[in-house]
């Protein structure tokens, strides 16, 4: 495996593990409610800027892998579209590029 392929795998665990961590702590101190958790990431202009930035990369990033994927029939590569969706790009991006350059490295 190449060290590039295991800086992606790194960033997609870290970006998993991570931001993880945060939303367990908040659902440990408000309970399991997805609704009040898309409500607090629209609290003020800075979040709600933010939410939209990250909805619109996973949205990209989504087209992307679709567009790549499915043509070539990487089934595998499509684990990356949850991963962004559930966990976030943080995670979704880098694994979609581990996943991708195994590709890479077959050639």
């Amino acid at each position: 495996m190449s060290v590039l392929r295991l800086i992606f795998l790194a960033l997609a665990i870290w970006g998993a593990v991570h931001p993880m961590s945060w939303f367990l702590a908040w659902f440990g101190e408000n309970g399991y409610d997805l609704g009040a958790m898309v409500a607090a990431w629209k609290v003020n202009a800075a979040t709600t800027g933010l939410f939209w930035d990250l909805t619109i990369a996973a949205v990209a990033l989504t087209v992307w892998i679709l567009a790549e994927a499915v043509p070539r029939r990487r089934w595998l590569d499509l684990l990356a579209i949850p991963a962004t969706f559930c966990i976030g790009v943080s995670c979704g991006l880098p694994l979609y590029l581990f996943l991708r350059l195994r590709h890479e490295a077959s050639r």
